[in-house]
């Protein structure tokens, strides 16, 4: 039996194995090579690569033949290459036994996107490892890892509610059944996974026909190439209400909807992207169904406590319309009069009277320190006037700052 040559030759990186990058973040790890009996090595290189990549095919009958168009765009991120064993010319004589080789390189800061895997096209970033030899095969180690671009929800942009308002003619061949409308608003547009969508959504249903109202999130997939691109919709999940009957209204009052374990958002890759919405829609018994779409962004970072409360009160407001019309006055208002704040009754019991002769202190040491506090609680403030009544005169020279 011949003995191998290579016992092993395997990469390990640091950390678990499905462990998530960054960008900026170190990547290293280990490159193991165990070998049987002494080998000759020309070179040991090692290449870190990020790229994305769409393609797909489209036929089109040409006479009785069939032509097809290759769509291939790509788009590289990074590519890092390091020498393990440098090629100088002469080969390299490693020992039987087990040899490791330590490599350690930075990731780009600002220019990776969130690995991905679609229909047509994907995100990947690997490390591939080759081992050349004088007369042999080039052995190669490809390990993939994970990339993650951080998307923070706690942005103004991602924190403004969503809204929106939609109706649509049921209607048969030349026969109209009537109208329906659907309004539905969300207190954000930024979500994580693992959170609660609350949709707040109103259906009239002005036909003579029952319809359904429905809610789910759905994954938009764009891929671009060659100046054409193809896209590709897949619900995540669904939402289903109750029936409106004919000639009445139904409301949602914070109907929830669960989000699943999804991807984030690729918004800032050129030829892949990766979008929510949230499609409110109503099923029109013989007639194309009403759709109203509310965009989202799904991150990655959740929402902070303390902006909990602010979001929901914002959405408290924003739900009602006068709160919208309300705008600053032109002119500032003067302050209203002490006497209309506080009445003459509660100031006569409040009013401390000075004291009248002199008072023993001997035992001051003995009583509570209160007891000697004035109350200034309802002492009157001074009068509102928009002249400054103390204005410093004109005949003093100011004063320089560096004497």
């Amino acid at each position: 039996m011949t003995l191998q040559t290579i016992r092993s030759f395997k990469m390990e990186l640091e950390g678990p194995d499905d462990a998530v990058y960054c960008g900026g973040e170190a990547l290293s790890g280990l490159v193991v090579l165990e070998l049987n009996r002494e080998v000759r090595v020309r070179s040991l290189k090692l290449q870190g690569r990020g790229m994305a990549t769409a393609h797909w095919l489209e036929n089109r009958s040409v006479g009785m033949n069939t032509a097809y168009n290759d769509y291939t765009s790509k788009e590289t991120y990074f590519r890092k290459r390091m020498h393990l064993i440098r090629d100088n010319g002469d080969v390299t004589v490693l020992q039987a036994g087990r040899h490791e080789f330590p490599f350690s390189f930075q990731l780009p800061e600002e220019t990776l996107v969130t690995s991905f895997e679609g229909k047509h096209g994907s995100v990947r970033y690997w490390v591939v490892v080759k081992l050349h030899r004088p007369w042999s095969t080039v052995r190669k180690i490809k390990k993939e890892f994970t990339v993650i671009q951080p998307i923070d929800i706690n942005t103004p942009a991602l924190l403004a509610p969503q809204a929106g308002t939609k109706d649509k003619m049921a209607r048969v061949w030349y026969r109209n059944f009537g109208q329906v409308s659907v309004t539905a608003k969300i207190d954000r547009k930024g979500y994580t996974p693992g959170e609660v969508i609350p949709v707040f959504a109103e259906f009239e249903n002005s036909t003579s026909r029952a319809v359904v109202p429905r809610a789910c999130l759905t994954q938009v997939q764009t891929f671009i190439a060659r100046g054409t691109s193809k896209q590709k919709r897949s619900v995540v999940t669904e939402l289903c209400g109750a029936v409106v009957l004919p000639r009445s209204r139904e409301s949602w009052h914070g109907h929830a909807l669960s989000i699943p374990p999804v991807g984030p958002s690729i918004l800032h890759c050129r030829i892949i992207r990766v979008e929510y919405i949230l499609l409110v829609t109503v099923d029109l018994p013989g007639a194309s169904k009403l759709s109203l779409e509310l965009p989202l962004v799904m991150g990655t970072i959740p929402l902070h406590p303390f902006r909990s409360h602010t979001s929901s009160v914002s959405s408290q407001y924003s739900l009602d319309p006068e709160w919208l019309r309300m705008v600053a006055p032109d002119q500032p208002e003067s302050p209203p009069d002490y006497s209309s704040i506080v009445s003459e009754e509660d100031e006569a019991e409040q009013r401390v009277a000075p004291p009248g002769g002199q008072e023993d202190f001997s035992g001051a040491l003995e009583r509570p320190l209160l007891a000697f506090v004035q109350e200034f609680r309802y002492r009157p403030p001074p009068v509102y006037c928009e002249v400054d009544p103390n204005p410093h005169p004109l005949y003093i020279r100011p004063r320089c700052m560096t004497c």
